[in-house]
């Protein structure tokens, strides 16, 4: 009975991870990737899950990828915004590319090329339903980016961006995307009838000179969003990022941890 189980359990496996690498074929080539190191763009959609439920041999997660891919889609969609709107001053450059760049947009376009269904998930991350969550598919988007300017350059990795956000490049946004994050959230939460987000610092950490801030953004008693950045006002601003994707997508957050004492 044992084996039977076991040999069903691998059948199972072996059929998603075919399933998978067909869905990363697709997805290259409608993308028009050609990877000359295919373990870039196999990492690329490696969730940290999946490494953790096969440890022996690790393979590499897309963490890596996903911070360098943060750095690089930054510089890429300033760099058009400063082409495409040479009259516009900084304060509102920043905020397209904040609309641009956040997890809530990011989501939307990585849902449009379908990077969920070649994601590879551990199975309880799979049962979670992972391989639909906003925070989870623009996270994959980051590390394509990334591994198409470690596998092709610069150039290539422009060409992608510009595909993949030419409308938000180009268009007029509404003004309520020109908000801060903060702003936006209150807005959502004030038509969903929820009262105002607190944001709470749960961890101050790093040397005095590179303190680093991970906050909470918790609505009515529970926990919609969390972010880390080097300033407090900027892990505020991540935190309400993820918890418009959360509040977008139906979400009811988790409880708040009790206080301490």
């Amino acid at each position: 009975m044992r084996s039977t189980t076991s040999t069903s359990t691998s059948a199972s496996s072996g059929d998603a991870a075919g399933r998978e690498a067909g869905a990363l074929a697709r997805l290259a080539a409608e993308l028009g990737l050609h990877f000359s190191d295919e373990r870039l763009l196999e990492q690329a959609l490696t969730h940290g899950s999946f490494v953790h439920e096969h440890p022996d041999p690790a393979p590499p997660s897309n963490e890596r990828l996903e911070f360098l891919g943060d750095a690089v889609l930054s510089l890429l969609v300033a760099e058009a915004l400063w082409e495409a709107h040479p009259d516009e001053p900084e304060g509102v450059l920043t905020a397209r590319r904040a609309a641009i760049v956040s997890d809530r947009a990011l989501a939307r376009v990585a849902e449009g090329i379908g990077i969920g269904a070649a994601l590879r998930l551990g199975q309880g991350a799979e049962r979670a339903g992972e391989r639909s969550r906003g925070s989870v598919i623009a996270s994959a988007l980051e590390a394509l980016i990334a591994a198409v300017y470690l596998d092709q350059g610069l150039i290539a990795a422009r060409g992608l961006v510009r595909r993949l956000a030419a409308a938000e490049l180009s268009g007029d946004l509404p003004s309520a995307a020109l908000q801060p994050a903060k702003v936006r959230l209150q807005v959502a939460l004030a038509a969903a009838g929820l009262p105002a987000a607190v944001y709470h610092v749960v961890e101050v950490g790093g040397p005095d000179h590179a303190r680093t801030y991970q906050v909470e953004a918790r609505v009515d008693g529970r926990v919609m969003g969390r972010g880390m950045a080097g300033s407090r006002r900027a892990a505020e601003g991540a935190a309400a990022e993820e918890a418009l994707l959360a509040l977008s997508a139906g979400g009811a957050g988790e409880p708040a941890p009790e206080p301490e004492g």
